[in-house]
């Protein structure tokens, strides 16, 4: 779904909660220079697929002149002020369907780690 070859490497801090928590384990301990290949399941990459992350909008809440179409990502505030993206999956006449997972959610992921630089 991804590569950063023929790009800048990807930067992060090891621990620091920026990365999925199976990519951190997979990166720690390796030295520079090393490749690897490292597989995680669901739970240690983006979680299963939340039924309850999937939600149902009445149209007329959404604001004036928005018409949505499938496939088209919203913005939404949650009550805590947190901003969630979600992909519009259905639409009616009187309501639309979004679904708040991440686009991986409910997927094993595959990974191909190359270290090249620790800071």
């Amino acid at each position: 779904f991804d590569t950063s070859r023929d790009h800048e490497p990807l930067e992060f801090i090891l621990g620091s909660g920026s990365m999925i928590a199976g990519f951190d384990r997979a990166v720690n301990g390796m030295q520079v220079g090393e490749i690897k290949t490292v597989t995680l399941p669901t739970d240690e990459a983006y979680g299963s697929h939340r039924d309850d992350l999937v939600l149902i909008i009445e149209r007329n809440r959404l604001p004036e002149g928005l018409e949505p179409s499938i496939g088209q990502q919203l913005e939404m505030t949650q009550p805590d002020g947190r901003t969630v993206i979600g992909v519009v999956t259905n639409i009616s006449e009187d309501i639309i369907t979004v679904d708040a997972n991440h686009r991986l959610a409910g997927k094993d992921l595959t990974f191909e780690i190359e270290l090249v630089e620790i800071n």
